[in-house]
């Protein structure tokens, strides 16, 4: 599929009057709000009295903001919500009211949109449900407390462009959500890949961390700061079958691995590399720098490589630990960069380049290999990134700050003003559009 230009959410009209009112806020005047039955009162309560009873909404320096909040809630449908949970018509009706500069009217209009928009950012952040590995517990979406999320709006240096932009929400998620609002989709095949996309997009994050994203439909691996794309660079990730498909998967990168060995996986041991070392016996491991070991990690030893049955191996019989030594030709290249799991999944360096300008580029194992891991590196490690020192193998060096990363499957990408579309590699696509079928 190709390129189709997305739209911006329209704000409904009118402006919010510079009111310059204080408001008392207390917990009974909340009684008046969404349909949506809220359990955030004190909090919200709590909110308006540490500042004052200051206005949020209808401050003279939120401009749009209010508006903008009552053509989200409208169009929750986009979000797979049901508009009638945010009682719309009672936000509309508190919001002309409040333009009178009424205090009793101000106050009252306060209370209904700060319970309709927590209501509301709570309802979108979950998790999806699509199969995600949640390595650290810790990134899976969860909504925010009342307080957090108005304090973080209250933060905003624009409140209009923080509701339009949906800036509690990834920006991925809200430019895809604008697509499906504006109707901005020329069939219903990019309709429907537009929600399927809108469900992942739940997972990543929001705002203002330093955070990795790497999408294997693209091939990319982008570098996230404040809520922008500050670098980005190609990968290969696993091939298209399911055994080597790169998971979809949320952890934290804590550290960097140095002239690392590589593993061999068993079915590349038993399918690729057992047939070679049958041709050339012992001298493969000693022109490739491979050793047999009884066990991965720190306490392995190492065995005699012609002790095994390696027909047996072949055969797919036998599983064998084979482990490839650091050096130029190792398939980790010179660093690896490790969030650990059970599914054995890390980012890392390679020496075989050209397959980086592969068009495809989902040619690996299930790891994510980088077109410039020294380049990754240093900006992990905030531009001073750790030297190797000396031959040893495995040398680990922690990461200043645990960086979050999230591996995604979007096959259609918010890209400046349009939506690129991507083949469904890995058949997400297709195996999710039955379960939300009634989406």
């Amino acid at each position: 599929m190709g390129k189709r230009a997305t739209g911006k959410i329209i704000a409904l009209a009118g402006s919010v009057a510079a009111l310059g009112i204080v408001i008392p806020m207390t917990v009974g005047s909340l009684s008046a709000r969404t349909s949506a039955t809220t359990s955030f009162d004190g909090e919200i309560a709590d909110f308006y009295r540490a500042r004052g009873g200051a206005p949020l909404w209808l401050a003279p320096k939120a401009g749009a903001a209010a508006p903008q909040l009552i053509q989200l809630l409208a169009t929750a449908q986009s979000d797979h919500l049901n508009p009638r949970r945010y009682n719309v018509k009672a936000l509309q009706r508190a919001f002309a009211d409040a333009q009178t500069g009424n205090p009793a009217a101000i106050q009252r209009a306060e209370a209904l949109f700060s319970a309709a928009f927590v209501t509301y950012a709570q309802d979108l952040k979950h998790d999806p449900g699509v199969g995600i590995i949640y390595v650290d517990k810790e990134l899976k979406p969860t909504p925010a407390s009342a307080g957090q999320l108005l304090a973080a709006a209250s933060r905003a240096p624009s409140l209009a462009d923080y509701v339009q932009q949906m800036g509690w929400m990834s920006p991925i998620y809200a430019k895809l959500r604008q697509a499906i609002a504006s109707r901005i989709y020329r069939n219903a095949a990019e309709y429907r890949l537009l929600q399927l996309n809108l469900e992942r997009a739940r997972a990543l994050p929001s705002g203002g961390t330093k955070y990795v994203i790497v999408n294997p439909p693209a091939a990319r691996l982008y570098m996230y700061e404040n809520g922008q794309v500050v670098d980005s660079m190609r990968v290969v990730a696993g091939r298209p079958d399911p055994i080597a498909q790169t998971p979809m998967m949320n952890a934290f990168i804590r550290f960097e691995a140095l002239n690392p060995y590589w593993n061999s996986p068993p079915d590349i041991t038993s399918r690729k590399l057992a047939p070679t070392i049958l041709k050339e016996g012992r001298a493969y491991f000693t022109k490739r720098g491979y050793d047999v070991v009884d066990q991965f990690g720190e306490n392995a030893r190492v065995l005699d490589p012609m002790s095994v049955d390696w027909h047996a191996v072949a055969a797919g019989r036998v599983k064998v630990n084979l482990r490839q030594r650091p050096g130029p030709a190792n398939s980790m290249g010179r660093m690896k960069f490790m969030f650990p799991n059970e599914q054995g999944i890390w980012l890392h360096d390679t020496p075989e380049k050209e397959k980086i300008e592969d068009a495809a580029r989902l040619e690996s194992n299930g790891c994510v290999r980088l077109e410039d891991a020294p380049r990754f590196a240093r900006w992990l490690f905030n531009g001073r990134p750790p030297q190797t020192k000396g031959a040893r193998p495995e040398q680990k060096v922690n990461l200043p700050q645990p960086v979050p990363l999230y591996i995604t499957y979007l096959t259609a990408v918010p890209s400046g003003s349009s939506i690129v579309y991507f083949d469904d590699f890995y058949g997400k696509d297709r195996g999710q559009s039955q379960k939300f079928a009634g989406l």
